[in-house]
């Protein structure tokens, strides 16, 4: 699965921050511990989990990370508010299981929070103010899947959800921060590849002003 890379120690006076790829890192000057997961939920939720099983938790999970962005207003930084899964059936698989197993996550912005479930997937997007993260482990290039998630989203990534559902599973507060790299549409992959230094340095003084 490849190796989970956990920069720093875990403390429980300071945060941990949680990324991706390490190209998303790459900037950082930061004396908090840095957990670099790599891509999809599966590997978000092991490297948080495996992190963690010491049995040492940090004040709060903080994932930043690069998103796809579902409306031409959703640039820059954005905390997250609300975070589901949208290659995740929750509402068949409960009518099956009468269990809610992935329901969406509800967060809180400015302020870390241990993440509730919410029974059913937004019914609109949050917009800036209420920014509602879509999560799965497809890359999100444009097409009918685009199109439907713009009508419930703001952004798209492929870890946070995991971050979030690890987090609520371990009691430690979390927060979602993602930086618009590409408007998730057909040139995605080129502009990302084209952007992510430009992003990185974004979030870099995102975690080097905004955290304590």
């Amino acid at each position: 699965m490849g190796t989970v890379e956990l920069l720093g120690t875990v403390d429980p006076a300071h945060p941990l921050v949680v990324v991706a790829l390490e190209q998303e890192a790459r900037h950082f000057v930061t004396d908090f511990p840095v957990l670099v997961t790599g891509v999809g939920k599966v590997r978000a939720a092991v490297a948080v989990a495996h992190a963690l099983g010491g049995g040492i938790r940090p004040r709060e999970l903080v994932n930043v990370g690069t998103a796809g962005g579902l409306h031409p207003g959703m640039q820059g930084v954005h905390e997250i508010a609300t975070v589901f899964q949208h290659d995740f059936d929750n509402m068949a698989l409960h009518a099956v299981t009468g269990r809610h197993d992935g329901p969406p996550l509800t967060l809180s912005a400015e302020l870390a929070i241990t993440p509730e479930p919410a029974r059913a997937l937004p019914s609109a997007p949050g917009g800036t103010d209420a920014p509602v993260l879509a999560s799965g482990d497809r890359f999100v290039a444009g097409g009918p899947l685009r199109d439907h998630l713009a009508a419930i989203a703001d952004l798209v990534d492929m870890e946070g959800y995991a971050v979030a559902a690890a987090g609520a599973m371990l009691g430690v507060p979390t927060r979602l921060v993602k930086y618009v790299s590409d408007p998730a549409d057909e040139s995605a992959g080129a502009t990302w590849v084209q952007s992510v230094d430009a992003c990185a340095r974004v979030l870099a003084e995102w975690v080097g002003s905004r955290l304590e």
